[in-house]
């Protein structure tokens, strides 16, 4: 019988050999196809060194229960999500862990349309997963391996609209994950004629030599940062290891929190349609809502986590969803989150502006500093939630529960919430204007959570 603990909020990430095996993804397919009633499945892969065989045992399990499979090989979890919209599939399973240990694994589901799992669909997977009832169908699934890469692109150029002529220098780190051939796609089409580019890690490669793709981490960023300075170029953009995920950098070479880039992107989408409905994470959120109010849109907090962010915006028609974690969503792009959408509007914005990012950001990094997410392991998360509430709540002007614990005071702002996908309890903290009290109010909450940082 399975190990179903790699099974997550909204998601399958585990530890290879201990929790994962050809084993669970074999049965994987079978539940898939089993609660989707599944006649076609898309699947693809990241590069990490186990997915291979992830997917072949993926893909036995899904046609010897009489679903064919359209396999895209290595590719992007977007393209999975482009794939399964684009033929017509009734599911479609990436083979990834995203930014985990290079030991670990894990897949994310979709749903006929890409679109979400309910999460009744996502524990009956689980249900039927550890059961390990395989459907053995009258009808063996085919397996088939359609070239949809270009129509790819086409989707994605028609999100984004045409491109400022101006030429920009720009670093790319694909971190030697799967963006490097989606990224050339792109650029072979026709876009980015005249620009100078410095391209980092576009090789796949399974060993990672550059590290897991992951520019969360800070250590992770140096690659890229100083590229950027030496190079002289106008930005950079680095994506995490299935290309899901795009991170920034201004011409200084420094880092573009997460907000700012949310931020950006929802003043970028309000301007080809004012009025309309923004998505957002309640984690940093007050540069956000005064962006989206400005440029005419209206803005709406959902949880954290690829799956909440799209019900909402499906809820809402939202024009656009993004997350200071860099998943950014798009209507229309299935509703789905994309790492090349994202570059590809930074780029047309920087080219379009007589001013260089930094300048474009500083009204927003001094307005609303931020302490970037802080990460905590402690025993008891909810314990840990809960007793910061009973001490501060009462002198909070409001206080939500949308995802963990939000509490908004006079002048600063804080969000403390569990982790979906790993063991940790994280912290952010907001102000209006003034990072000496962001520090202050950092070191009064970390000591009050206790716990070791992470």
């Amino acid at each position: 019988m399975p190990d179903i603990s790699a099974f997550k909020a909204y998601d399958i990430r585990g530890r290879v050999g201990t929790t994962l095996d050809e084993a669970f993804a074999y049965a994987l397919g079978s539940a898939v196809c089993e609660v989707l009633d599944a006649d076609h499945v898309v699947i693809g892969r990241d590069v990490r060194p186990s997915s291979l065989a992830l997917s072949q045992a993926l893909a036995q399990g899904l046609a010897s229960s009489g679903a064919d499979v359209s396999d895209l090989g290595l590719c992007g979890t977007e393209e999975v999500y482009f794939g399964t919209d684009h033929l017509e599939a009734r599911g479609g399973v990436m083979v990834t862990a995203s930014h985990n240990p290079i030991s670990d694994n894990g897949f994310k589901i979709v749903g006929p349309g890409a679109r979400p799992l309910t999460p009744e669909e996502f524990a009956k997977i689980r249900e039927a997963t550890e059961g390990s009832a395989i459907l053995v169908a009258s009808r063996q699934g085919k397996n088939r391996t359609p070239p949809i890469r270009d129509a790819f692109v086409a989707r994605v150029m028609q999100v984004v609209g045409a491109l400022p002529d101006r030429p920009v220098r720009m670093v790319l780190n694909a971190g030697h994950g799967v963006a490097g051939p989606m990224a050339d796609a792109i650029l072979k089409a026709g876009a980015g004629r005249g620009c100078e580019i410095e391209r980092i890690g576009f090789q796949p490669d399974p060993s990672f030599p550059l590290g897991i793709p992951n520019p969360l981490i800070p250590a992770n960023r140096t690659a890229t940062s100083d590229a950027v300075r030496s190079t002289g170029a106008d930005f950079g953009a680095a994506w995490d290891g299935d290309a899901d995920r795009c991170f920034f950098f201004d011409e200084t070479g420094a880092f573009v929190d997460g907000e700012h880039v949310v931020a950006l992107l929802a003043r970028a989408m309000l301007e080809a349609e004012p009025g309309a409905t923004v998505v957002h994470d309640p984690r940093v959120v007050w540069n956000t809502i005064e962006t989206i109010k400005a440029a005419g849109g209206k803005p709406s907090a959902a949880p954290t986590g690829h799956a909440f962010l799209k019900a909402a915006m499906r809820e809402t028609s939202a024009v656009y969803g993004g997350e200071m974690s860099a998943h950014h969503y798009f209507r229309e792009f299935m509703y789905c989150d994309s790492g090349m959408i994202p570059w590809l509007l930074i780029w047309s914005l920087v080219a379009a502006s007589d001013a260089p990012l930094s300048a474009i950001l500083s009204d927003m990094r001094a307005a609303f500093p931020s302490s970037g997410e802080i990460n905590f392991c402690v025993p008891d998360p909810k314990a840990s939630i809960a007793a910061i509430e009973e001490r501060f709540a009462a002198e909070a002007v409001s206080v939500d529960h949308i995802d963990g614990l939000s509490m908004a005071f006079e002048t600063w702002r804080c969000n403390l919430r569990a982790s979906n996908t790993e063991p940790l309890l994280r912290l952010n903290v907001e102000s209006r204007g003034d990072a000496g009290l962001v520090a202050e109010k950092v070191a009064l909450l970390s000591e009050a959570i206790g716990g070791e940082p992470a």
